[in-house]
């Protein structure tokens, strides 16, 4: 990790080889075979509780069930089951990234695995690739990212506040179980950063996971190639909005694409197949635009905006929180007149026909 405006640590990554051989197994393709000392594992009883325990010589996992030696563990195949000494079962196995990510320890909050996955494939990452994440938070979405680009990418982090950077460092050095030798991280703001780490038109995708990134939509267009990816995840309709109008004022990007995910989970025993009642719903809007050939002007989009949507006014911005300003059809004064007419005549049809004491209806 570096701050902005000083040299690189010469401090030697944790896994040497990992620095000498870019193609050597790191992280999950480095943990096949046997479970082995110092890997961590995941047990899960018959009711379906998770621990995580790390396994070492001599080590003791005690639970209300009866206790469990790390040297029965070590050397069993992935996917195995051992016995408690009071022989209840736990299923042992390898956690995935997405289980890793949901227990780390956590400084900012973390980009959920379904909105990792959906960055991963929406904004195109692919092996080898050069990315620019700016705001790296735990380290969640630089971990999807690192592996996809593999160790022959290069993947630019940049963080604001260091303790946050440490943190993520920590947890990705975790999963990898050494320092990624395509990972670097930055401690800085990306605006005075990427422009020092990354030569105008080589970085091929640009993440961005903070507050404003409307602020840096002229130095991510300097940075990214020629038809190269941009990816916002931003959490408020405001900041999708700000950021979607300051793209299309740029010139640079093709017409912004946004969306969010929500992921619902199903009860499965027997025939009692439902949905569960508790459900991953909104984390996150992520919205994406492609840089154009410089110089080239954008196609005018076809699509009329509701009227009041833009005011020359204040820039381009909505002016007033009105149903027109919020692309809402207009409903005009004769129809809410017919409306009321309409509910007058059913309110006295209502009156005329309903039934007196005696059970026939009024009027008759």
């Amino acid at each position: 990790m570096t701050e902005h405006g000083q040299a690189a640590p010469t401090d030697p990554p944790s896994d040497p080889a990992s620095a000498t051989d870019p193609l050597a197994p790191i992280g999950p393709a480095a943990r096949r075979g046997p479970l082995r000392a110092g890997e961590r594992v995941q047990l899960t009883d018959a009711k379906g509780r998770m621990h995580t325990i790390q396994l070492r010589e001599g080590g003791h996992f005690h639970t209300h069930r009866g206790g469990i030696n790390h040297e029965d563990i070590i050397g069993q195949s992935d996917g195995s089951v051992v016995l408690t000494a009071e022989d209840h079962e736990y299923l042992v196995l390898r956690p995935l990234l997405s289980d890793y990510v949901m227990g780390m320890p956590r400084g900012a909050a973390i980009v959920y695995p379904k909105d990792s996955g959906q960055i991963v494939q929406m904004a195109d990452i692919f092996s080898g690739a050069v990315v620019a994440e700016a705001g790296v938070g735990s380290g969640s979405l630089a971990m999807s990212l690192l592996n996809t680009i593999g160790t022959t990418g290069r993947l630019i982090s940049m963080e604001r506040r260091r303790d946050f950077a440490e943190i993520a460092q920590a947890n990705v050095r975790a999963w990898f179980g050494a320092d990624h030798p395509a990972w670097e991280v930055h401690v800085g703001d990306l605006a005075e950063v990427l422009p020092d780490v990354a030569a105008p038109g080589t970085v091929d995708r640009v993440v961005l996971d903070m507050l404003a990134p409307w602020e840096n939509v002229d130095v991510v267009a300097e940075a990214l190639a020629p038809g190269g990816v941009v990816l916002a995840y931003v959490a408020t309709t405001t900041q999708l909005s700000r950021f979607v109008e300051d793209l299309r004022t740029s010139g640079a990007f093709t017409e912004p694409q946004a969306w969010e995910s929500m992921v619902r989970t199903w009860h499965l025993e027997g025939l009692a197949v439902r949905p569960d009642h508790r459900m991953v719903a909104h984390t996150g809007f992520l919205v994406t635009a492609r840089r154009l050939a410089t110089g080239t002007v954008p196609p005018q989009r076809t699509r009329r905006p509701a009227p009041g949507a833009h005011s020359e006014d204040d820039g381009g911005t909505v002016a007033a929180w009105t149903p027109e300003s919020l692309g809402e059809r207009a409903m005009s004064d004769r129809k809410v007149r017919r409306v009321a007419r309409d509910l007058r005549s059913r309110a006295a049809y209502d009156a005329a026909t309903a039934p007196d004491d005696a059970g026939a209806p009024a009027g008759l």
